[in-house]
């Protein structure tokens, strides 16, 4: 994630934007995770982890949209 970005970026919009897509990430595939044979256990409600993984990917495309903006700002300026 930081690799385009100085590795403590000045804006804060910035910090903000990679510490939601970078907890995203992290918590898609512990989502992802619990869908597989061997973590799966008979409580598991596959809705509830489906709904997970929706919100996830949906605050991903959120993230990666903010750092878009950002960043073309930036560069218009």
């Amino acid at each position: 994630t930081y690799a385009f970005f100085s590795q403590k970026p000045k804006s804060e919009l910035v910090r903000t934007s990679l510490r939601l897509l970078t907890s995203s990430a992290y918590r898609l595939q512990s989502e992802c995770k619990k869908t597989l044979p061997v973590e799966t256990c008979p409580t598991t409600d596959i809705q509830l982890v489906t709904q997970q993984v929706i919100q996830c990917a949906y605050d991903i495309a959120k993230a990666a949209k903010q750092l878009v903006t950002i960043t073309t700002k930036e560069n218009n300026n």
